[in-house]
């Protein structure tokens, strides 16, 4: 096992001073008094040396061993003082400035938080309020991890987002434990004349979802080669409603009329497999994010729902 790092504390630099510098002890005899690496004690003694001349670091002499006013500016030594100061002004430097450090901006974005503003909404407004000022910008989701970090917790600053949850949700949705589609035929195995829309059958299916408030499902289906579309209103968009729908449609035609359909990835099709055995018409589901697979069906869907679709009579009273 790796000892545990740390930095040289300032009583080790005085000891440091004293025996090496004042007693003229040895690196090695250093380190093993001080309890540290010879390596570390080497490295310290080059990092902290110190010149007269360059208190302020503003100068240093070019030749220093030519100077000779008198035995502290005849030669650079180390001083711990010195090194302890240039020691914590690395350690300052080193950090990048995080963008909440800012009180000015810390302030602001309390008093927009309590207003009931969203982080979205701040990060906009802090652009607009303040389009020539650096430090006052903050992105939204680095002012979600500020908001939930340990150190706001007793702020409970979350309560004024618009979802205070206790603890920030994943960015990544759920994994799905299972396949999407079970016994999913991929649809560069649909044989290639399918392609050519010579022969009549091939059909391409997808499922339309109305809008607010109505939500009305339709279960569309484009044949091909005629682009004729075929429709059926479902109550939902679930797999056994569509499975449903679609021996509706494809039940009443001839065997050679239904011969195969191309789905998407839409949970809607999990129950393919009854239809398939039901009226022996294999599906091919397409790549997905690859609609134009399917562009007949995407071309024609709205035109054939309106065309197809039985319409609910209006009411008289």
């Amino acid at each position: 096992m790796g000892t545990c790092y740390s930095r040289l504390s300032p009583d080790e630099r005085i000891r440091i001073e004293r025996l090496h510098c004042e007693q003229g002890l040895s690196i090695r005899r250093t380190a093993e008094l001080v309890g540290r690496d010879k390596a570390t004690v080497s490295r310290e003694l080059r990092r902290g040396l110190w010149f007269a001349s360059n208190e302020n670091e503003s100068y240093r002499p070019y030749r220093p061993k030519r100077l000779k006013t008198g035995p502290w500016t005849s030669m650079p030594f180390y001083s711990a003082l010195a090194a302890q100061r240039r020691a914590d002004l690395r350690r300052h430097e080193s950090r990048k400035p995080r963008r909440m450090d800012s009180d000015r901006l810390r302030s602001w974005v309390m008093d927009a938080l309590r207003r009931g503003w969203s982080p979205e909404l701040i990060e906009g407004r802090l652009k607009l309020e303040y389009p020539d000022d650096p430090v006052m910008r903050v992105s939204h989701e680095c002012l979600h991890q500020w908001i939930y970090a340990k150190p706001q917790r007793d702020l409970d600053l979350r309560q004024y987002l618009p979802r205070g949850r206790r603890r920030r949700a994943r960015r990544k949705g759920r994994k799905v434990g299972g396949p999407r589609i079970p016994m999913r035929v991929d649809i560069g195995q649909r044989p290639r004349a399918v392609d050519s829309r010579g022969q009549f059958g091939h059909r391409e299916s997808d499922t339309v979802i109305g809008a607010a408030p109505s939500r009305v499902c339709i279960d569309t289906q484009v044949e091909r080669k005629s682009r004729g579309p075929f429709a059926r209103l479902v109550p939902d968009k679930s797999a056994m409603a569509t499975a449903r729908a679609e021996c509706e449609i494809h039940g009443d035609l001839p065997a050679e009329a239904r011969i195969d359909r191309t789905w998407d990835n839409g949970t809607e099709a999990s129950c393919h497999t009854l239809v398939d055995e039901a009226l022996g018409m294999p599906v091919y589901f397409a790549d997905p994010y690859s609609s134009w697979q399917r562009g007949t069906n995407e071309n024609r869907r709205t035109a054939g729902s309106a065309a197809t679709c039985p319409r609910k009579p209006r009411s008289t009273t």
